[in-house]
């Protein structure tokens, strides 16, 4: 977990220590009957141990062997528990002790919160130590991979036939694309997966959102099934047998796909499998947008282009979610934000003109930036002239790469671009963008939008480029154009008056998904269900 406070003491180590309360509760989750080895890969302060101290399960066991890479941490548990002769703790890197017990020693339960190491705080020896371990089981080792991966790698490796392993770590497995490699691993090697997650930031100070991870390996796979609790004092409730498991896909696609039902899954396969439905990436290129390196002094107001004569070096801009009011961006909603004083211009000074050549005002212009130090952030320190934005060209549409309840997708009317807070999309040659904005809105794309999304603390729900590619669209390029018009106007009118959107979903639902193309309208209801639940779920977070 990476805490609020001391952050900067404890990101060399990662050492963020688990609730008693927590590890009492994953200690309860299991049957000791059949488990003799035990192996807590990085005991810390030994609240693991003191668990099954407590339950009276450590002399049930034959041996406990617990790793800790701090020698005054491995002391003090050494020490508390010297009287144990099945209890053996190593003051040991436990990415060494992997490498010397691999194909030796087997353990029926490891337990443990490894450690949350940026690749960037790993001395050398860990980093190859950790490539070592990622690269033999067929995962990809880049900068972007937290230490916690290769524990749980290792820790899967060194599991018995029967064996069980329970982690604490970041949700981020269930989503980001750098777990990727880790989920289909899991998948291939695991025979039952349960995660345990919570509605609640239940931990003080935490600023990351964890999972308690449950492997089993055995001979036949049951799959996966996804637990939801509000907060800790849910695990007094907790019945395990009451949740089903559902059949995991062996692919590196997000988990977040598991919090629907059997059911609900099963139509979202249909779906993906169904040629009336098209990947957003099927109609055209998706970009970020521009990045500025500095869009507070790039995005300016009027009172700024008019006191720098700046307006013939200026682009239209939508910059932000409250520049889009409605799902198309027009010359009238760029002078609407003009006139409310909203940075609506994007600085474009041209590069085929040296710098001598510009008037005085715009020399002036780009002197204040560098008075202000704004030539000195990275992305425009490296650039041969640092107040020349590169790779500035007008989308076709804007989608909105941070949101609340729903992304907005936006056709640009009016020539304008956008910054990074955007995705900018140019259509292949032939499609038809307004077919395309029709097929954004409705309950089938929602639902698909929050499936390849990720959310975060706070409730907000960010998609990158790739993953705006996969949502699904259904294909309505036979619609009559009137009709079309007419819809798009009932649901822009609905959007610019900040209306419920279910209003329009319920619109484009029936009268284009279930009229148009003839698809069931119980698509419609149970896709609207996913969208829901799955906004419900990172909304509560906010």
């Amino acid at each position: 977990m990476k805490l609020k406070k001391d952050s900067s003491e404890q990101k060399l180590r990662g050492a963020y220590y688990t609730p008693l309360q927590l590890a009492n509760a994953m200690v309860e989750l299991f049957d000791f009957n059949s488990i003799r080895t035990v192996l807590e890969p990085s005991c810390g302060d030994g609240v693991f141990l003191d668990s099954l101290s407590h339950y009276g399960l450590i002399d049930r066991i034959d041996s406990l062997t617990a790793v800790e890479i701090d020698p005054s941490e491995a002391e003090k548990v050494k020490e508390a528990y010297q009287d144990h002769n099945n209890v053996h703790v190593l003051r040991e890197d436990f990415l060494k002790y992997y490498g010397q017990v691999l194909g030796r020693n087997q353990y029926d339960l490891i337990l443990g919160n490894p450690p949350y190491i940026r690749y960037q705080y790993l001395t050398e020896e860990q980093r190859e130590l950790q490539s070592r371990i990622l690269t033999s089981h067929g995962m990809k080792a880049n900068k972007l991979i937290n230490a916690w991966v290769a524990f749980l790698v290792a820790c899967v490796q060194l599991l018995s036939d029967t064996g069980k392993i329970a982690f604490v770590i970041p949700a981020e497995i269930l989503q980001v694309a750098y777990a990727e490699d880790l989920r289909l691993f899991l998948s291939e090697n695991l025979a039952r997966i349960t995660l345990i997650t919570f509605e609640q930031l239940v931990f003080p100070d935490i600023e990351q959102e964890v999972v308690v991870f449950i492997g089993e390996r055995g001979k036949e796979e049951k799959g996966i099934r996804i637990v939801e609790m509000n907060n800790l004092d849910d695990f007094a409730n907790l019945d395990l047998m009451q949740n089903g498991f559902q059949k995991i896909q062996h692919v590196k696609e997000k988990w977040t796909k598991y919090f629907v039902n059997a059911a609900e899954m099963e139509l979202i396969q249909q779906i993906r499998a169904d040629s009336r439905f098209a990947k957003f990436l099927d109609y055209g290129l998706i970009n970020v947008g521009i990045t500025t390196g500095n869009n507070s002094y790039f995005s300016i107001t009027e009172d700024v282009c008019k006191k720098y004569d700046l307006d013939d070096v200026t682009l239209p801009l939508i910059g932000r979610s409250s520049h889009a009011h409605g799902i198309t961006f027009t010359e009238d909603d760029w002078a609407a934000n003009k006139a409310s004083g909203k940075r609506a211009r994007l600085v474009a000074f041209p590069e085929s003109v040296p710098f001598d050549d510009y008037p005085i005002e715009h020399k002036e212009y780009i002197k204040l930036g560098e008075d202000q130090g704004d030539n000195k952030g990275y992305k425009c320190s490296i650039r041969d002239r640092w107040y020349i934005v590169p790779s500035i060209w007008i989308a076709d549409a804007f989608f909105l790469r941070r949101n609340n309840f729903y992304p907005k997708f936006v056709l640009n009317k009016c020539n304008a671009v956008s910054t990074d807070t955007m995705h900018r999309m140019k259509f292949y040659l032939g499609i038809d963008p307004e077919a395309v904005l029709l097929a954004y809105y409705n309950s089938i794309s929602f639902a698909f939008t929050e499936i390849c999304g990720r959310s975060y603390g706070g409730g907000v729900l960010e998609i990158l480029p790739g993953e705006m590619g996969s949502i699904l669209l259904p294909k309505i390029n036979g619609i009559d154009p009137e009709q079309r018009s007419k819809l798009l106007q009932r649901v822009d009118k609905i959007v610019r008056a900040d209306e419920n959107i279910e209003e329009a979903l319920d619109i484009v639902d029936q009268e284009v998904i279930v009229d148009l193309l003839g698809i069931d309208a119980e698509w419609c209801n149970i896709c609207r269900t996913i969208w829901k639940k799955l906004q419900r779920r990172r909304l509560s977070r906010g």
